[in-house]
């Protein structure tokens, strides 16, 4: 029984040792196969097109249209004041009233205005009886010259009494009118037909001559006011044609011509006031109504593509466009004209019959593959 096996372990020792080395070899080769399978995926991924939707460049007529909120405003305002001082007796009008010419709008305390006619016209009286007089005496020197009853002398002073009782009834009616343009003056009236748009006085109040107590916007054609961005002043042409239409109800308009462009910046906003003659102002358009002007450039040629097709290359702005034989992609460098809603305006760097990538560009890079769908 020993004989037989002598070496009991023998055998059974090899047979573990030959397992675990083909169990290697299978673990080795599968790891090997997976990085291959992975690569082939990806590089079968990478052979298959990307679908991007594309639209055709074509050439069109591009007028861009500029809009702006604005207001109606009187083209004439007329401040009016009382030509003498004294206290206000009287206010006949307020803000928003219409007013007619010659309308009395407010009156002074006339007492002392009526006192200095009062003595202008017993000036007068006292002038004309002096002129009388001297005229009498003048009359009766004259006769006596010519009788030989009296002197040279006595005659030439009887005349220049005359001469000077003269120019004191000149001067007596002159204070006198002044006088009484005075007392007229102690009432107010309107220069014109229009609208009381502000006012400034009170019945008590004294006022002084030459202060501004009542703001009237005159009658006719209107102005249309904007306050518009000192970069867009410049771009705009000399004069454009502005349509008018109220923001209340778009179906009222008008058409102005731009008549007077401020000079000055205001520092606060940066903006230049604009004004827009409106001839024929439509009744439906009031002071101080809200509106809105458009500006309509001159039409040009220019291609426009959808927003989503621009693209940015080294900072400036690009597309993709697609290569009608090999659909192929390349980046395309564009300049810009405007950017308008929903789309972009291109004016340099593509030609008509181009195609280009509308959606779908994030995913591409140069050379690569595309399918196309409208």
């Amino acid at each position: 029984m020993t004989s037989a096996n002598p070496n009991p372990s023998g055998t059974h020792g090899r047979t573990p040792a030959r397992a675990h080395s083909t169990s290697s070899f299978v673990l080795l080769a599968l790891c090997l196969s997976v990085p291959l399978a992975a690569c082939q995926k990806q590089e079968a991924a990478e052979r298959l097109p990307v679908v991007v939707r594309a639209v055709e460049v074509k050439l069109s007529d591009f007028a861009p249209a500029t809009s702006l909120t604005g207001v109606i405003a009187a083209r004439t305002l007329n401040s009016l004041s009382f030509q003498v001082g004294g206290r206000v007796s009287e206010r006949a009008v307020d803000v928003g009233q219409r007013v007619a010419k010659d309308m009395v709008l407010a009156r002074l305390d006339p007492q002392e205005q009526q006192s200095d006619v009062r003595a202008a016209q017993a000036s007068l009286d006292s002038a004309d009886a002096q002129l009388r007089q001297a005229s009498a005496a003048f009359d009766r020197q004259k006769t006596l010259l010519a009788q030989g009853f009296t002197t040279r002398r006595e005659y030439d002073l009887a005349e220049q009494s005359l001469r000077v009782a003269r120019n004191g009834v000149e001067a007596a009616q002159s204070q006198l009118a002044n006088a009484r343009d005075r007392l007229g003056y102690t009432e107010l009236k309107a220069s014109a037909s229009g609208v009381v748009t502000a006012r400034t006085i009170e019945v008590g109040q004294v006022v002084q001559a030459a202060q501004t107590v009542f703001t009237v916007a005159e009658d006719g054609d209107r102005d249309a006011v904007f306050n518009v961005d000192e970069a867009m002043v410049a771009r705009t042409p000399v004069a454009p044609a502005v349509r008018i239409s109220l923001i209340s109800d778009p179906r009222i308009e008008a058409t102005g011509q731009v008549r007077e462009v401020s000079p000055a910046v205001d520092p606060a906003s940066g903006s230049i006031r604009v004004k827009v003659a409106v001839p024929d102002t439509p009744t439906e358009m009031p002071l101080g109504a809200a509106i809105t002007g458009t500006i309509t450039a001159k039409p040009q040629q220019a291609i426009m593509l959808p927003w989503q097709a621009l693209m940015s290359e080294n900072g400036r702005p690009a597309v993709w466009t697609v290569d009608p034989g090999t659909k192929a992609v390349a980046m395309v460098p564009i300049e810009v004209l405007s950017f308008a809603s929903g789309v972009v305006v291109v004016s340099k760097g593509l030609e008509a019959g181009q195609t280009v990538v509308a959606q779908g560009g994030q995913l591409l890079s140069p050379g690569q593959v595309v399918e196309v769908t409208p």
